[in-house]
């Protein structure tokens, strides 16, 4: 069990990054090399091996900014599966979605100063980055 996304170091009383990373995708490899690149600390949770639970991806959406459909890939296995896309249109349908289906969560998620950012580019961190 994760400890929750918003955690802190509490020792350094410093933010620690959480990403969810797909080893596959070239840009989830993309943030993972720039949080390191930048000395953040951070956790790599490995998305398809390890979904993240209905709770954690509510603490995401909260944290996005965004509307919930905006964490859904809507790439060929999203097509294959005959999702309409107007379904998506509350927290609890995208959240079933990806509990049932973890591929198709957007990619990376990089949790970190309290907010959620879906790193496509992983330049998108280097904002997040600039105010650490």
């Amino acid at each position: 069990m994760r400890p929750p996304i918003a955690s802190r170091d509490t020792v350094h009383d410093m933010a620690v990054a959480r990403i969810f990373h797909n080893p596959r995708c070239s840009k989830s490899r993309g943030a993972c090399e720039l949080l390191e690149q930048s000395g953040v600390d951070h956790e790599v949770v490995r998305y398809l091996d390890d979904p993240p639970s209905a709770g954690e991806l509510r603490e995401i959406i909260s944290l996005l900014g965004r509307p919930a459909s905006a964490l859904v890939r809507r790439d060929a296995h999203f097509r294959d599966l005959g999702i309409d896309p107007k379904s998506l249109t509350d927290e609890d349908a995208v959240v079933q979605l990806i509990v049932e289906h973890p591929r198709l969560m957007q990619r990376p998620v990089v949790i970190l100063g309290g907010r959620a950012i879906i790193a496509r580019p992983p330049e998108l961190l280097n904002e997040v980055l600039a105010k650490g």
